[in-house]
């Protein structure tokens, strides 16, 4: 299934975290009413798309190719948006469609292949998160799915996290905890080089929690050294889901990038 609002404005393509859906950028689009059209396609692995289809192993190439093949996406360019993972799907569909792209707005993407090249923190910060996905995927191996959920969940969220939710979205993350081990094995194996987003020629805007946990706080601050002009954000009392417990703040940065965006390319600028 893919969200998007009926009303005008200019495409943005937002991609949401592991674990959520579509839904998780419905205050983007009450926030920037008139201004944008949110599309926000639910990912593999969320109830309205269904799981990977296991055909060859799983890649971010993967998810953006049938990002790229849905109807909603059209011609043309548009906006971009991704949080996490979805910061991460991002990131590769800007790679392969570059010419596309009108501007990038990521909050903490989860573009971990990079830890490798930013050097002695970037290292630690691959272990660190190579830990919680080893946790998930013995989780996954052992039939202890809801412990898997739980260490995913708490790592992102905070301790005590994993209790205070519903017990219906913990089932969501129960199901959802085979993808999530898809989502490590892609953002671990990622080949693009750091180079490729040094081509990066579309406004890019950054953004990170005050509370980031080291793997995407490195990640941030890497990117933002690869991308010529890339603007960074810091989020005032956010950790890694500012764009759900401080969404007015994230959202207010999104828009003011898409419309900085706008004034400085406004003629091949079209909504669709």
């Amino acid at each position: 299934m893919t969200s998007h609002s009926r009303v005008t404005g200019e495409r943005t393509v937002a991609l949401h975290c592991s674990g959520a859906g579509a839904r998780q950028w419905r205050r983007l689009q009450e926030h920037g009413a008139g201004a944008i059209r949110v599309i926000a396609p639910d990912l593999y692995g969320t109830a309205g798309t269904g799981q990977w289809t296991g055909q060859h192993a799983f890649s971010l190439a993967d998810e953006a190719e049938r990002v790229l093949s849905l109807p909603d996406i059209g011609d043309g360019r548009f906006h971009l948006v991704g949080h996490s993972y979805g910061g991460g799907v991002a990131l590769k569909l800007a790679t392969l469609v570059p010419e596309r792209i009108a501007s990038l707005s990521l909050y903490e993407p989860s573009a971990f292949h990079l830890l490798h090249v930013l050097g002695p923190r970037g290292k630690a910060a691959f272990g660190d998160i190579r830990r919680v996905a080893r946790a998930v995927a013995d989780g996954l191996v052992t039939g202890d799915y809801q412990a898997a959920a739980r260490h995913f969940v708490e790592y992102w969220n905070g301790p005590g996290s994993w209790a205070a939710m519903k017990p219906e979205l913990q089932a969501e993350m129960v199901r959802y905890v085979p993808k999530a081990c898809l989502d490590f094995h892609a953002l671990f194996e990622e080949d693009t080089p750091r180079s490729a987003y040094g081509t990066f020629r579309f406004p890019v805007l950054i953004m990170s929690g005050e509370f980031a946990p080291a793997p995407t706080r490195v990640v941030a601050e890497g990117l933002a050294e690869m991308i010529p002009g890339a603007v960074r954000a810091r989020i005032a009392g956010a950790g890694h889901m500012g764009p759900c417990t401080h969404a007015e703040a994230v959202n207010a940065r999104i828009l003011a990038h898409i419309a900085a965006a706008r004034q400085h390319d406004a003629p091949s600028l079209k909504a669709a």
